[in-house]
């Protein structure tokens, strides 16, 4: 897969305050990479570097081999952008305003009109092409959004929470949107909703205050979810620590004297041996429960983590 965009070394100021610091992207076509991060912690300002809108302090950005800083045009013609606020005017018709979106892209009048179609079609907007953007729904208003960041059929899509303030029937729909786009195109999707990622991301990246905490694969992020520890109840007092022996043991946390959690490898799950050791000891095997992480509890740890931190030095 072609790299499509590559930024290094992200930084920026505002006066003393550091909003990102240090922060690498990479984007292949076919890839939708989540942006994960708290209110707060750089996801916006990251976005509007990435898209041009905001100048890094330091860093280089490279969009399809283009650098974004000294070749600005020629990179943003690669990029399409829906920014946390859309950039619809409200007193036009749908197909008004992708006309003056074409326009804008400066798209020549022989494909113009074939980029609207095929735009409106991806987004399910042709039953609304005529009608006043102001009278739509926030999730038609949200569909417009991304027709118009996709009408030049640019390599690099990036889009800035694109499901905030939507039910749940439009949020299913913008979902399938995103994968859609995303078998063609690289995606960037900027967002604090969990489950956005996980539905529509092949990667996801999570910032705090400022610095990426986590770089992983989907796939990869299931296997940080899957269980590697293990909660035990006896009926009696049992010597839980008689099992540090057994391969694959990282910890055991003591609860009580009938109550345990084993921390282990992922690749050695000792529960089988654990229950025969328990039952031959006489102690009463209560429950041996596998536990599992969610996502919620891997974002959770990794961002309060960084909670005492100063984001810059």
């Amino acid at each position: 897969m072609s790299t499509l965009i590559q930024a290094g070394h992200l930084s920026r100021y505002y006066g003393d305050h550091c909003a990102v610091r240090d922060v690498d992207f990479s984007v292949a076509r076919g890839e939708v990479l989540g942006f994960l991060g708290p209110n707060g912690a750089g996801k916006t300002t990251t976005m509007q570097m990435l898209s041009g809108n905001l100048a890094p302090s330091a860093g280089q950005i490279f969009i399809n081999g283009i650098d974004l800083l000294d070749q600005p045009r020629a990179a943003k013609k690669q990029l399409g952008y829906l920014p946390d606020n859309p950039p619809l005017y409200r007193e036009l018709t749908v197909q008004e305003y992708l006309e003056y979106c074409a326009a804008l892209h400066r798209l020549p009048r022989q494909v113009k009109y074939q980029a609207i179609a095929k735009s409106k079609r991806r987004c399910g907007l042709d039953n609304v092409a005529g009608r006043l953007i102001g009278n739509l729904s926030k999730g038609f208003q949200q569909r417009i959004g991304i027709a118009q960041a996709i009408l030049h059929n640019p390599d690099i899509i990036i889009l800035d929470e694109p499901t905030v303030g939507l039910d749940p029937i439009q949020i299913r729909e913008i979902r399938a949107l995103i994968r859609e786009l995303g078998a063609e195109h690289g995606i960037i999707l900027s967002t604090h909703i969990l489950p956005e990622v996980q539905e529509s991301c092949t990667h996801v990246q999570i910032i705090d205050q400022g610095r990426l905490v986590l770089h992983e694969t989907i796939a990869g992020l299931e296997r940080h979810m899957n269980s590697a520890s293990l909660t035990i109840r006896t009926r009696r007092p049992c010597d839980f620590g008689q099992f540090s022996c057994l391969p694959g043991i990282n910890s055991i946390e003591p609860i009580t004297p009938e109550h345990c959690r084993i921390h282990h490898d992922l690749e050695h799950n000792p529960a089988e041996r654990i229950a025969e050791t328990i039952i031959a000891s006489g102690a009463g095997l209560l429950a041996l429960v596998p536990e599992k992480k969610t996502m919620e509890e891997i974002f959770l740890a990794l961002t309060s983590r960084h909670q005492s931190e100063k984001p810059c030095a």
